[in-house]
């Protein structure tokens, strides 16, 4: 291979190692290291206490804008509204970010690919006199490039002996940029190596001896690698399920949309055929208006035709008459003179047409009124429909409640008291739908209003239902606790029976997870079992406490907005939040005046507040999304009376189930 050659190949390797260099800088930069407030790549970034990065100014820009914030003095997470708590909340809130940093992956990403980042393929130094002189080596402590002769150099200068310089030779170039160690900045000669626990600051052997000398434990970097791996290793675990989770929801919106587009497709189809019925009824009007125009005309002009022939006959006969009486006249016989003179005296010669004769119902005029006031307040008050637009809305938790309505779960043909046990709002075709299950009665029903007018569905089952939770915008899955099924049921508008499970145990409480997995709660054994929707157990969660079961009655279930299960258990008289792993979250099982008797029904807010009925205490309870007490939000003085189920809808309204009562009573919040 001849030189010319060998330099070709060089210059071919080096160009490849840049472009690949350059694509995988890109792709960082745009999938890490860019800001998603401004949407640009991170200006001085800082990590919150949820691991979320973000540009320290956008940050604190958006708590600005955020009055919950700035009276906690905490940092707010746009993406998952967590709060972190500011070092130094007496400062101006401009300065409260400052003093969080990046994590370590952020900043190193940044320092090798963000904005700034030096190209370790040709020589810095070079570079600045205008020349690409190769590099050969890079040096961590100057963060500098090197080539052979700026290395020769840079190795001359004693105070520069000593620094991290890395061989950039071949394939190594591309990456060399891993291997550099991080220098202390105070000391500036000093490489991180060592990591106090205490701290939880990487600090070099100076700092150890000057700053971390009281502290337990201070180890070394590489000793906790392993550790940190492992700890990376289970925060990629959760992104991922984060992640997966996320695309779930993304999948939900998407599905929404689509729905939503046939909707208002739909929508625009009726709004068209209640304007065309209007048409055709103005114009079936204006046929008959025409008709009786035709007909009245058809008359008039007859009448006036027949007058106009008439008194075209008396004219005939006038002139007749005259020219009889000119004859008689000339006439010298006087008694042709004389018997005119006898016929006009006894009216002989009068003409037809002069006999005032008039016919009865003939037409004088025909006129079109038209009240034209009338008719535009008709238009005005014509109603084709409205469009009533739903928002979502946060129940206000610090409202007193007030009863909007009271549904009456017995319809007609029952006599007995349905016993109402568990209680979710559907929206279908624009219309709330309260679906209940009636255990007595063995059978789910639905309450709506249609036309001014209550109106219900009524399904039965083989056995007796329990609890339900709700799938989709009008799909539920029932448990049928004492034959051992799942059902799930369209409402639309109707309910109807789509398929029926048979499960391994007595499945109470329930509620749904994802699209494809379920939570159900069993007395026997005690547990949560995770299910697919065929009714596979993928997972079955016993939480032990002291050595003790938590869970032994889990009537009623409930998911909360970040994916966990709160569980009301009866038996152990408390509220469990567990992760979809088998994680404990929080117990709440309180003593004293708070304690629980006899839990029952269970929901989560769209704001994480948890709603627990008791049914021996005749309440409904208020929680904090971490299980805190708050109040009793509903007592007996508010009509609540051995009160079951519990849910809320997206338009602050509360559904409590009254089983004894038969009845489900509606507060508005």
């Amino acid at each position: 291979m001849t030189s010319s050659q060998s330099l070709s190949s060089r210059d071919s390797w080096t160009r490849l190692v840049r472009d690949l260099k350059m694509a995988t800088s890109q792709k960082l930069t745009e999938h890490f290291l860019t800001c998603t407030i401004c949407t640009e790549v991170f200006d001085n970034p800082c990590t919150l206490v949820c691991n979320h990065t973000f540009c320290r100014k956008c940050v604190v820009n958006y708590t600005k804008t955020r009055p919950e914030a700035i009276s906690a003095k905490s940092l707010l997470c746009p993406f998952c509204n967590k709060m972190t708590k500011v070092s130094a909340p007496e400062r101006p809130v401009e300065e409260w970010a400052d003093d969080v940093k990046p994590i370590f992956i952020i900043q190193g990403l940044l320092d090798s690919f963000g904005p700034g980042s030096k190209d370790t393929t040709y020589c810095t130094y070079c570079q600045g006199d205008g020349e690409t002189t190769p590099a050969v080596v890079w040096c961590s402590v100057c963060d500098e490039a090197l080539c052979d002769k700026c290395t020769g150099a840079h190795n001359r200068i004693p105070s520069f002996r000593q620094h991290d310089v890395t061989d950039l030779s071949g394939e190594v170039k591309a990456k060399g940029r891993q291997k550099v160690k991080v220098m202390c900045r105070e000391h500036k000669q000093e490489s991180l190596e060592f990591l106090c626990t205490d701290c939880k600051k990487a600090a070099c052997q100076k700092c150890c001896i000057i700053y971390h000398r009281k502290c337990d434990a201070v180890v070394t970097i590489t000793s906790q690698i392993m550790t940190m791996k492992r700890q990376l290793r289970a925060v990629k675990k959760a992104l991922s399920k984060k992640e997966d989770k996320m695309k779930l929801r993304v999948n939900e919106k998407k599905l929404k949309e689509k729905l939503g587009r046939d909707h208002f497709s739909m929508m625009k189809s009726n709004i068209q055929s209640a304007c065309q019925k209007v048409i055709n009824q103005a114009k079936e009007k204006e046929r008959k208006l025409l008709d009786q125009m035709e007909d009245i005309s058809y008359k008039h002009i007859g009448q006036l035709k027949a007058d106009i022939k008439s008194g075209e006959m008396s004219v005939q006969m006038y002139q007749q008459q005259a020219e009889l009486i000119d004859q008689a006249l000339q006439s010298e016989c006087d008694m042709d003179v004389y018997e005119m003179y006898q016929g006009c005296e006894t009216g002989d010669v009068e003409a037809v047409g002069d006999a005032d004769v008039k016919e009865r119902g003939r037409i004088t005029k025909v006129t079109f009124r038209q009240d034209t006031d009338k008719l535009s307040k008709s238009l005005d008050d014509l109603q084709l429909g409205e469009i009533d637009v739903m928002y979502e809305s946060e129940l206000d938790m610090k409202a007193t409640p007030v009863l909007q309505d009271t549904i009456n779960v017995r319809v007609s043909g029952e006599s007995n008291t349905p016993d109402p046990s568990d209680v979710t709002v559907m929206v279908v075709n624009d219309t709330d739908k309260v679906v209940v299950t009636a255990c007595s009665n063995s059978c789910v029903k639905s309450f709506y209003t249609r036309n001014n007018e209550t109106r219900h569905s009524k399904l039965r089952l083989d056995g007796q239902p329990l609890s339900l939770t709700k799938l989709t915008h009008n799909q539920v899955a029932v448990t049928v606790w004492n034959i051992k099924q799942i059902v799930t049921v369209e409402a639309n508008p109707d309910l109807v029976l789509l398929s029926t499970v048979t499960t391994s145990k007595q499945y109470w409480g329930i509620t749904s997870l994802t699209p494809s997995t379920l939570a159900a709660g069993s007395r026997s054994p005690p547990c949560v079992d995770i299910l697919d929707m065929t009714g596979n157990v993928l997972r079955s969660i016993s939480p032990l406490h002291n050595g003790n079961n938590i869970l032994r009655c889990p009537n009623f279930l409930c998911t909360t907005r970040t994916g966990n299960i709160l569980v009301s258990d009866s038996g152990t008289k408390c509220v469990v939040c567990l992760t979809p792993e088998g994680d404990v979250v929080f117990t709440y099982s309180p003593t004293g005046d708070t304690a629980l008797k006899y839990p029952q029904g269970i929901t989560s807010t769209s704001t994480g507040d948890i709603l627990v009925t008791d049914f021996s205490l005749h309440s409904v309870i208020h929680l904090t999304e971490s299980g805190q007490f708050v109040r009793n939000i509903l007592t007996q003085q508010d009509g609540i009376k051995h009160p079951e189920g519990v849910c809320v809808d997206g338009h602050n309204h509360v559904y409590v189930c009254l089983s004894l009562e038969g009845v489900i009573k509606v507060f508005t919040c």
